[in-house]
């Protein structure tokens, strides 16, 4: 009993000095606080300053482009087909892959025996045809001979028809015998309607011969021009392509043995979306013109070639949108560009005079941007956008020029906030890696460059030439020994 008391007594006590305890901490706490209150000086509220990155607005000149896909085509291309049947006896060095050839040259002959048949064949029939007309002709002339005697004879009994009934009339002759002229007469007629049927008879046996000899001289023209077609000759100056004929090999009527095409006539087609050609065709008075920039990218060289815009598709196309266009290209540009090339195409626009060239994101939807005004604050300015060109924008405004603006507007910045402008230096140029390479490095790579014969003389020319560098680009040697599998 005692020691439960003794308990008790300590856990009042113990429970008693840390109550004693919290209340004199929270009482110093409390006297620290309100110390340190009344020694902290007050400090003014300070104004908020952004860092922005700042451009120039400049008065320039600008050239807007817009970029397009395109594939390079030849304006004249011949599918070469035989327009006969028969073996090739004959093919010209040239009737290969990447052949050359000039107008009229002799591209192959095919066996002329059959056609040359024919035509001896036809020749002997119009000999014939011809030997039958002179027959009938000779024939008239007779039966013409013939109808004169007989008509002589039935002038004869005619007379002597008269003579008979004159002499009945002073009465020296009988009636018997003007009966015996009249019938005379009368079959003297006779023989004259006869002969007059056989001279037609031979008119119609001559219209015959002569629609036979026509027919006979269409079928001999026919066969000749068989025998004629039995040599194919080339109609321009042109480049050989998808041949696949070989000599002694036979070939049906009208089939395909290769195509022609002319290097010279090169042209290129690309696609406009309705918007970028509404914008060409507003800029050109509603024609359809401009200058265009081709290019082609051959591992790593950059070759362009000048073109001009033509025309335009008379329609869109099943499944398409857009306008497609022709440029025609210079006949050097054959050299280095091929038909069926994958190409970036550029479109020059009119010239926009006295505008400013800026970023994208400096200026807003409502067509404003944020220029610096004194004490580097902010003000807002509107502009006239003119055009946009992939991040960059051409705008033009009185009072923008010589301005400086914010590069990248932000919902953080407004007209009135003070900033700190950070402006950009020039930049500096873009270097390529370069790599030194090893000699049989080098090697393989200028041998597989060498024996490429899809690769232009003018464009194998430069590759082979940094490749003999000291160093070379990087970008060039991973491009090339990706093409080689390497």
């Amino acid at each position: 009993m005692r020691f439960m008391q003794r308990s008790l007594m300590g856990l009042f006590l113990l429970a008693l000095t840390a109550g004693l305890l919290a209340l004199a901490g929270g009482s110093l706490r409390s006297t620290i606080e309100a110390r340190l209150a009344k020694e902290k000086p007050s400090r003014p509220a300070q104004e908020r300053i952004f860092g922005v990155n700042v451009v120039l607005a400049e008065r320039i000149t600008a050239t807007p482009t817009t970029s397009a896909f395109g594939e390079i085509r030849s304006q004249r291309t011949l599918d070469i087909r035989a327009p006969i049947s028969g073996t090739i006896i004959e093919l010209s060095t040239n009737f290969i892959e990447g052949g050359t050839l000039k107008k009229g040259a002799l591209l192959l002959r095919l066996d002329p025996a059959e056609a040359r048949s024919s035509v001896d064949v036809a020749a002997t029939d119009m000999a014939e045809a011809e030997n039958e007309l002179r027959e009938a002709e000779a024939a008239l002339g007779l039966a013409r001979d013939e109808l004169d005697a007989a008509q002589e004879q039935a002038d004869l009994r005619s007379s002597a028809l008269e003579r008979q009934k004159s002499l009945v009339t002073r009465g020296v002759a009988t009636e018997a015998a003007v009966e015996n002229a009249a019938l005379a007469y009368a079959s003297a007629k006779q023989v004259i309607l006869g002969k007059r049927a056989a001279e037609a008879q031979v008119n119609t046996r001559i219209n015959r011969a002569k629609t036979s000899l026509s027919r006979l001289q269409i079928r001999l023209d026919e066969a000749k021009r068989r025998l004629e077609n039995t040599e194919v000759f080339a109609e321009f100056d042109g480049v050989l392509s998808a041949v696949n004929v070989v000599q002694g090999g036979l070939v049906g009527t009208n089939e395909k043995i290769g195509r022609l095409i002319d290097p010279d006539a090169l042209e290129v087609v690309f696609r406009l979306s309705n918007v970028q050609f509404a914008r060409l065709v507003t800029a050109n008075d509603g024609k359809v013109a401009g200058d265009v920039t081709v290019r082609l990218d051959v591992l790593g060289a950059d070759i362009q070639a000048k073109g001009v815009i033509q025309r335009v598709s008379a329609e869109v196309g099943a499944g398409q949108t857009g306008r497609q266009i022709f440029a025609s290209m210079p006949g050097a540009s054959a050299t280095t560009f091929r038909p069926g090339d994958f190409v970036t195409v550029e479109v020059s626009e009119p010239l926009l005079e006295g505008v400013a060239s800026l970023p994208t994101t400096a200026v807003d939807a409502a067509g404003t941007v944020l220029v610096l005004s004194e004490n580097d604050r902010l003000e807002e300015l509107s502009v006239t956008v003119l055009r946009r060109q992939n991040d960059q924008v051409f705008v033009r405004a009185p009072d923008l020029f010589g301005r400086e603006v914010v590069e990248a507007r932000s919902p953080l910045l407004g007209a009135g906030i003070k900033v700190k402008p950070v402006r950009k230096g020039a930049a500096a140029p873009v270097v390529k890696e370069m790599i030194e390479l090893t000699a049989e490095r080098r090697a393989k790579l200028v041998a597989f460059i060498e024996g490429n014969g899809f690769i232009p003389k003018d464009a194998k020319k430069g590759i082979l030439a940094r490749l003999n560098s000291e160093k070379v680009p990087v970008e060039m040697v991973n491009r090339i020994e990706a093409r080689m599998g390497g």
